[in-house]
């Protein structure tokens, strides 16, 4: 599920909660996914990874990650961003541009603070993206610091949010003989403006 909260009721923000909640209905599975892709200036690369989109507030989506992670890096030192969503339940496709920023440390705590502990204790765990022996090895020493009876985990410092509000929306429908309808808004001047692409 992604947590809606004072989302603009104008477009394109309109459009995007009328699909959300049509694929709600249908029941889509993993919901809340959604591809970020990002570039890697070291590498002169695109990388693109599908991440849990939590919230959308004040038009700001927001989802969480390891602030020492890879994809961490390429944001901040390439703050544009594209993302992706496709959900099958209803043939649906959203494609967004933006530029991406770490959300404050209060929004983080507060969020980090209200997930499930053993959440908590693999982003504490995990190095995320980094070599490991085995995953059977990272499992045995999950599962042994699972055992602690330490209820309460402290957010550490390379763990928080990140939000991007876009400035072009792609509203993508999948028809019978790929006649498919593609609406597009883009932001200009602090105006929407907004047509039709070919399919």
């Amino acid at each position: 599920m992604i947590n809606l909260d004072k989302m603009d009721i104008s477009e394109p923000f309109d459009t995007f909660r009328k699909y959300y909640e049509e694929a709600r209905k249908k029941e889509q599975k993993i919901i809340e996914a959604i591809s970020i892709s990002s570039y890697d200036k070291k590498n002169s690369i695109v990388d693109s990874r599908f991440v849990n989109l939590k919230y959308v507030i004040n038009n700001e989506w927001i989802f969480f990650s390891n602030y020492n992670s890879p994809k961490s890096m390429q944001f901040e030192s390439h703050e544009q961003i594209s993302a992706l969503i496709f959900w099958n339940s209803t043939n649906v496709q959203i494609r967004m541009k933006a530029k991406i920023k770490k959300t404050n440390s209060e929004f983080s705590n507060k969020h980090f603070q209200s997930r499930d502990s053993t959440k908590n204790l693999l982003a504490i765990l995990s190095q995320q993206s980094e070599p490991v022996s085995s995953y059977d090895d990272f499992l045995r020493n999950y599962k042994k610091n699972l055992s602690s009876k330490q209820k309460t985990i402290a957010r550490p410092e390379y763990w928080g949010g990140f939000s991007f509000s876009p400035y072009y929306f792609e509203f993508w429908e999948g028809h019978n003989s790929r006649i498919n309808k593609r609406k597009f808004y883009e932001l200009k001047k602090q105006e929407w403006k907004s047509g039709f692409l070919q399919p």
